[in-house]
């Protein structure tokens, strides 16, 4: 008897546990989230910063079991689609994401493609985040594109305030690719240097994407004596070699941009030239870094074999969407609860020390909240590495 209560006892044992692990696989759903954005070509390290930051906060969440919204554990799936800095492919991206059900997406990573795939999220109700600056992406009556960073009519005013009362900047110059996006951010900067009463010595030298000689471009820019040259939209692969092009041509002064860019390509392209090159960078510091991001910069490395600053910045979109969805689980199927959480939404900010929260900004900007609420940090490159210029917030 006894015997056979243990054998009972033990295939009831089995097959609850059996049962049990069929419940828990049937319960453990994936969600998708997207990504449509350059990963390729010049401006390739914008996209990939993004797609590696989605991939390993994914990987770091999934290990621990997934992500639970409404009392469901998700395991978070990323699902990617590189636009190749084109518009056309920017829109065939966001209609993939639709296809497969998709209602968050990351990126594009500039103006055009931003702009290009409005109307496929707005008809599909999807939820996209881009890393472009159009005002009227945000502004009513869009609604479906949250800023995933500072602007540059944001950064530009905190870096040329800083270069004036800090280094004694009086006149500025600006140059900008022949694109609407460097050229929208040029006009954004002219504007605010005028508005601190900087004199703007240059503002009309462009250049094509495709330029490797910035000898002639760069040459009438120089002759007006700039303290500070500003690279409008520079992109990562251009800005090594416009910062070298000026220092052979004997220039001294100071050279910024409001374009996060990347330590390595830097390094490579232009050396000890670049030190004191300001940039804006991603959203933390040593001094103000979690353990949590700590964990996430370990966690890239070790993925990726090398660590972007500008991830710093991007690692946000994702956790936003995430944080968003738990306070209101009903956004999973309806980004109309999605969009009514943002304007009361605050969670603690895992990757900063201290009491910092997530929030949505842009009122100010925009007229409503559609920014995500992410440090301003500004850099100065040196041998090789960024420094912490200063840190800021916009509202």
């Amino acid at each position: 008897m006894n015997r056979r209560t243990m054998l009972t006892t033990s295939a009831l044992a089995v097959v609850a546990a059996l049962s049990l692990s069929a419940t828990l696989a049937r319960a453990e759903e994936t969600l998708k989230i997207g990504f449509v954005g350059v990963t390729s070509g010049p401006a390739a390290a914008w996209g990939t910063s993004n797609v590696r930051s989605m991939q390993t906060l994914a990987a770091m969440l999934n290990e621990k079991g997934g992500v639970e919204i409404g009392g469901t554990p998700y395991k978070i799936e990323i699902v990617t689609f590189d636009d190749q800095k084109d518009p056309k492919r920017a829109i065939a991206g966001m209609e993939q994401m639709a296809q497969q059900g998709i209602h968050y997406v990351v990126g594009p990573n500039v103006d055009d493609g931003a702009a290009a795939v409005r109307p496929v999220a707005e008809a599909n109700d999807i939820i996209y985040i881009p890393y472009a600056f159009p005002k009227e992406l945000y502004t009513k009556p869009a609604e479906n594109a949250i800023l995933g960073m500072v602007a540059s009519y944001q950064s530009g005013p905190a870096i040329y305030k800083y270069l004036k009362e800090n280094k004694g900047v009086t006149k500025v110059a600006f140059v900008a690719a022949n694109e609407s996006d460097p050229l929208s951010q040029r006009d954004s900067g002219v504007a605010a240097a005028k508005a601190l009463g900087l004199e703007v010595t240059s503002a009309d030298v462009t250049y094509q994407v495709d330029t490797t000689d910035f000898t002639p471009v760069l040459l009438p820019v120089l002759k007006t004596q700039p303290d500070l040259l500003v690279l409008s939209g520079v992109a990562p692969a251009a800005a090594p070699q416009l910062i070298r092009s000026a220092r052979d041509l004997g220039y001294t002064g100071l050279i910024s941009t409001e374009t996060a860019q990347d330590a390595k390509v830097i390094e490579e392209g232009a050396g000890e030239a670049a030190n004191g090159f300001i940039s804006v960078g991603g959203a933390s510091t040593p001094e103000i870094a979690s353990d949590y991001m700590k964990d996430f910069v370990a966690k890239y490395t070790e993925m990726f074999g090398e660590y972007n600053d500008e991830s710093n910045t991007k690692v946000y979109a994702l956790e936003y969407i995430l944080q968003t969805l738990k306070a209101d689980p009903k956004g999973l199927t309806d980004i109309a609860a999605f969009k009514t959480a943002i304007d009361s939404f605050a969670a603690p900010n895992p990757y900063m020390k201290g009491d910092a929260k997530l929030s949505y900004v842009g009122t100010t900007s925009f007229g409503q909240k559609r920014q995500l609420s992410v440090p301003l940090v500004v850099n100065e490159y040196k041998d090789g590495a960024f420094q912490t210029l200063f840190v800021a917030t916009v509202d």
